[in-house]
């Protein structure tokens, strides 16, 4: 028994060690593609002086499309089928199936 449990706490503590890696790695390697399109975007401004409102205004509306969008695509088959689930003796089936269609979209 105890050699079970001592053989799951190394593995334990080895996935931790392995996770801790692979996040570290993950965020440095995001702060560095997040430098370089910063710093094209801001030579990009720079040359082109004139589209620099349009860059940021696109950027704003692409941004909060991006957060808007998956709230519209997970939601939308949950109204379907919750009250398709509570009916009593399945009676709204269509309203299931309308819902896991839209889940595929």
């Amino acid at each position: 028994m105890k050699s079970e449990t001592k053989n799951i706490e190394i593995e334990t503590l080895k996935t931790i060690k392995c996770l801790k890696i692979k996040f570290i790695f993950y965020f440095i390697c995001a702060f560095l593609f997040l430098l370089m399109f910063w710093l094209y975007s801001s030579c990009f401004c720079i040359v082109y002086k004139n589209s620099q409102i349009h860059l940021l205004k696109n950027a704003l509306i692409s941004f909060g499309l991006s957060l808007l969008y998956p709230l519209f695509n997970k939601l939308l088959p949950g109204i379907f089928r919750i009250p398709s689930i509570k009916s009593p003796k399945n009676k709204n089936e269509c309203l299931y199936k309308i819902g896991k269609l839209l889940q595929l979209l």
